[in-house]
């Protein structure tokens, strides 16, 4: 692992897969979770097709920087919101989505990637979409995984997946963990296994513990509004993923960005949630190394 400062003075935690020789592809992990929510044999299943694989941290996660000290009052942000005043919203975030886009870019410009294939899970999937409508020249092909588009009658949480998204864990290490098998609610139930999740809740707590975070990302997402008008305009060939069983970012979601996008793709799972179950590897992989082989090979 290594970090690369960008010009806008965030440090990049990232590592690398495969060959610099092979096309780059991106992975933008979403809210609140590390970059090691990409796992290593998934990483390396796309590596392993001819793809020099990237994942990192998002700021306010993992080892990347952390901006400490700005407060943002989510409660104001959403007041704002909801009297239809996005402007006012936006300048009660302490940055934006189109920042952490930003942070991507940087890190490209790091590694001296000009282009790179983009794939954003979630949260990722918008920073993604981002990229690929403000910078269309760095982007060879998008993949938009469990994501929406921010209009606000697609894509919505089910109010059991809302209140387990927003419920604090627990600050200490065991509690944290025995908490995290509250994502029950938007995983893939038939692969669903308590104990990999907790498994995987001990590493994210022991690697970086920084619920802090965690509110300054959520406003950056939900200040980011509707990209319906902007997405028609996106020029990369884009794959569109999304699990039938997700209730945290409903399939409609998906399916409103796969009408938008120019040409694209969508690729519905059934027995997926808000999750990428190693079952699934084959279809999801499968998918991705196809869509990007059409502007690598």
């Amino acid at each position: 692992m290594a970090q690369i400062r960008t010009q806008s003075a965030v440090e990049i935690e990232y590592d690398t897969f495969g060959s610099q020789e092979d096309p780059a592809l991106l992975l933008i992990m979403g809210f609140g979770a590390q970059m090691i929510g990409w796992s290593a044999p998934f990483c390396q299943r796309l590596a392993d097709a001819g793809r020099f694989v990237i994942r990192f941290d998002n700021r306010d996660c993992g080892l990347s920087s952390k901006m400490h000290g700005q407060q943002v009052d989510l409660n104001q942000v959403i007041a704002k919101l909801t009297a239809g005043d996005l402007a006012a919203a936006r300048e009660l975030a302490p940055y934006s989505i189109e920042d952490m886009a930003g942070d991507a870019i940087g890190l490209l410009d790091g590694l001296e990637l000009h282009q790179a294939h983009i794939v954003g899970s979630s949260m990722g999937g918008v920073i993604a979409q981002i990229m690929a409508i403000e910078h269309p020249e760095r982007v060879l092909t998008l993949t938009s995984m469990m994501s929406t588009t921010g209009e606000p009658d697609v894509g919505q949480s089910s109010p059991e997946a809302m209140r387990a998204l927003f419920t604090p864990s627990p600050s200490d290490r065991e509690g944290f963990i025995q908490a995290s098998i509250k994502s029950a609610v938007w995983r893939s139930k038939k692969y669903y296994d308590p104990d990999e999740v907790r498994k995987n809740a001990a590493a994210s707590y022991d690697r970086s513990y920084y619920p802090e975070g965690a509110a300054r990302q959520i406003a950056a997402l939900i200040t980011n509004g509707s990209r319906a008008a902007r997405l028609k305009t996106m020029l990369a060939p884009t794959l569109v993923i999304h699990g039938l069983e997700d209730t945290l970012i409903a399939p409609s979601g998906g399916e409103r960005t796969a009408e938008l996008a120019p040409n694209a793709r969508l690729l519905l799972l059934e027995d997926m949630g808000h999750d990428r179950p190693e079952p699934l590897w084959p279809q999801i992989c499968g998918a991705i190394i196809e869509h990007t082989a059409s502007e690598t090979d």
